[in-house]
């Protein structure tokens, strides 16, 4: 009983890191692509007549 605890112990372990590594990635490129998203908005908001 105790093995098999241990080792659903360590398969979740184990995920959690590979979700964690996933999420820090996923997160690091929205981020970067809305920081230049948003300096496109900025830079082209000169451009726009009323």
């Amino acid at each position: 009983m105790e093995e098999k605890i241990y080792k659903t112990m360590s398969g979740s372990g184990a995920m959690s890191i590979a979700v964690g590594v996933v999420t820090l990635v996923v997160g690091l490129v929205c981020g970067i692509l809305m920081i230049v998203g948003g300096a496109k908005l900025l830079s082209g908001k000169s451009k726009i007549l009323f």
